[in-house]
């Protein structure tokens, strides 16, 4: 069986991060951990980590690193990333993000940090594209991976819409919010021989392909061997 792997899938909206991750969680047979979706499982389960999250999405706040952190430390502590690993997607954000996840995987890390590159021009056209499930959250693209029944989720079968912010101003103010607060997190792991910089452009399979022959080159050869 293919041996695993521990890691962390960074890039702008739009670079194909979500698809990327669920791709790499099937190939090394690890979960996909999406910070949002541990967000969410947390407030259901009414874990105390939850219930602060709650209070503070409630009052309109955004969720101290304290917390984020700390659900993210429950859930890789559980048998099914202890054991194999973990794609994880939409953590760490910042520096102290990084440097807690550091932390709590010592002392194995991470076997890379993955960053999806793409230009401006390519994101625009692909969001310009983009649908998304009102249910479930599924992304689809009305010109490469559009769903099978038109307007109906794959998944869940509810109903596939545009995104209200997927605008072009929009898009670009996302863009530049992205690369200001990301920019001291992808040079943190570049500094530590982390990151892989891999071209996003070109089909699913392709990007998948450059990604793969990377971290199997790290798992053979770690960081410092």
């Amino acid at each position: 069986m293919n041996p695993g792997a521990r890691l962390l899938i960074l890039g702008k909206q739009g670079a194909g991060k979500g698809t990327q991750a669920l791709r790499l969680s099937r190939h090394y047979v690890v979960p996909h951990i999406s910070t949002g979706d541990t967000l969410r499982q947390a407030i259901r389960s009414g874990s105390e980590l939850g219930r602060e999250a709650h209070r503070y999405l409630d009052s309109g706040e955004l969720v101290p690193d304290e917390i984020v952190i700390g659900m993210v430390r429950e859930r890789l502590t559980r048998s099914d990333t202890s054991h194999r690993g973990f794609v994880l997607d939409g953590f760490p954000r910042t520096v102290t993000q990084a440097e807690a996840l550091a932390r709590i995987l010592s002392p194995n890390g991470l076997h890379l940090a993955i960053d999806l590159e793409i230009d401006t021009a390519s994101v625009l056209n692909r969001l310009a594209s983009r649908r998304v499930c009102g249910d479930c959250g599924a992304n689809y693209s009305v010109i490469d991976n559009p769903p099978r029944v038109p307007g109906l989720c794959d998944v869940c079968g509810g109903e596939v819409v545009q995104r209200d912010d997927d605008t072009e101003a929009a898009i670009r103010r996302r863009l530049e919010l992205y690369e200001a607060e990301t920019a001291p997190l992808i040079e943190w792991y570049e500094d530590r021989g982390l990151l892989a910089r891999i071209a996003a452009i070109g089909s699913p399979d392709e990007v998948t392909e450059r990604i793969v022959t990377v971290v199997d080159r790290a798992i053979l050869h770690p960081p410092g061997t």
